[in-house]
This record gives structure tokens, sequence and C-alpha cells, in this order.
């Protein structure tokens, strides 16, 4: 703790997240564009209003709504937003299937989270979802030198709940009575990833996305958390 400290002397923040693209092996990432990207998101999430569950908004009941909802979050000047596609290298078409954001930026104390995080039915569970939070993880910490990563979501929501533990984010508690979201309310689970174990962290990533890690049917050799525990 001492070192930390010590290491923390010459601190002067770092800088907001921008607008860039982020390439990775099986996912690529480009700033969210109503115009390039809310067609394709309206046909991987239209009729499938269970992923809205956990969202502060939606479903939409026509693409419109929808289209203007992508184009306020494109606006947004306190969030980056990233359509999540699959990469050419991937084999899948580069139609946007998510997104997910950077938000609660706090560049004084380094300190940022990944938020709105909407992996359609076809991204979910897939190592395009997997690579998608990688790459964002990489960039917070490796290009910006953020000290803290947090994952926050509704204390009720499994699924996302072991998602933040799969990926690597250690949980902190539980905000209780924390929000009102669409008039119920949500006690907030909070987890985070430190810039000191990120290197580990980055590693078990790396490990589990490679090539070797897939069989011919592109089914996972070695699962996450295993490569994780035994770093």
């Amino acid at each position: 703790m001492l070192e930390i400290q010590k290491n923390l002397a010459n601190w002067r923040g770092v800088r907001p997240p921008e607008p860039v693209v982020l390439a990775g092996r099986w996912a690529e990432l480009e700033p969210l564009s109503a115009a390039k990207h809310a067609d394709s998101l309206w046909q991987a999430l239209h009729g499938h209003d269970q992923v809205w569950e956990w969202m502060a908004d939606g479903p939409y009941a026509t693409e419109a709504d929808f289209a203007a909802a992508i184009a306020a979050k494109e606006a947004g000047e306190s969030v980056q937003f990233f359509a999540i596609l699959p990469s050419s290298a991937s084999g899948e078409a580069g139609w946007a299937v998510g997104y997910a954001s950077l938000m609660r930026i706090d560049a004084a104390n380094g300190a940022v989270e990944v938020g709105n995080v909407m992996f359609s039915p076809i991204l979910q569970r897939t190592p395009v979802a997997t690579d998608a939070m990688y790459l964002m993880a990489k960039y917070v910490f490796d290009d910006l030198g953020y000290r803290r990563y947090e994952w926050k979501c509704n204390s009720l929501n499994l699924p996302s709940r072991k998602a933040a533990a799969r990926f690597g984010f250690t949980y902190e508690g539980t905000f209780r009575q924390h929000l009102v979201v669409k008039g119920r309310n949500r006690d907030t689970a909070w987890f985070s990833m430190l810039d000191i174990e990120w290197p580990a962290r980055k590693r078990a990533f790396e490990s589990w996305l490679a090539a070797d890690n897939f069989d011919e049917q592109g089914q996972q050799i070695r699962t996450l958390g295993s490569i994780t525990a035994s770093l």
C-alpha cells in the first residue's frame, strides 16, 4: 500500500475516453452512430424485448423511436458509446450487434464505469462479446491509464453479476435503494477492477481469446474463469 501511495505522488489525472476505433481478433468497436448503426441494431434487437429488462431505457415500439434513442446516446457529452461489431477476421458480417459505453467518467481520479452494456441475442455468449469487453478494458488501462474500472448492475440481475465475475471484476458491495428505474427500486451491486489487477486479467483475456483455445467447431476449450484462476 505504501508503494501505491508513493507512486501516486506525481498523479495528474488522465484524459477522458475519446471516440476511437478499437480492433481485436473477434470484435471491432467504433463510436456509436445512429446513421451507421441504428438499422442493424434494430434488426438485432427488435422482437427481443427481454434484453431491455434491466436497462434504464427501452424496449422501443418503432424503429424511429429506437433510432432517436441511439441518436441521443451518440450526442451525449458525458458518456462515450461504442457500437460492437464482429471483426472481419471472425468470419461474420460487420454489422453492429450490440453496444456499450464508458460512463461516470472521473478523469481527475482515474475512475470510469463500463455501462449500458447491450448484447443482442446473437452477440450473447460469443467470443465477440468477450473480445469487446477486453478491448474496452485494455483501452481504459493501457491507453488511458485509469486506476479503477467499474461495473454496476441491479443486484437482482444475475446474468450481469456472473458476467462481471467472469470478466475479472471484484464484487465490492450493494448500494441499497440506490435508484428508481422504470418505476422499480434498484439495489445496485458494485464491482471493480484495478490497474494493479489488470495485467493478470489481461493475460487471462488474451489466453481465452487465442485461436488455440477454440476447437474446430468454434467451442471454447478452457473457460475464462478457469484461466483466471490459474494465473
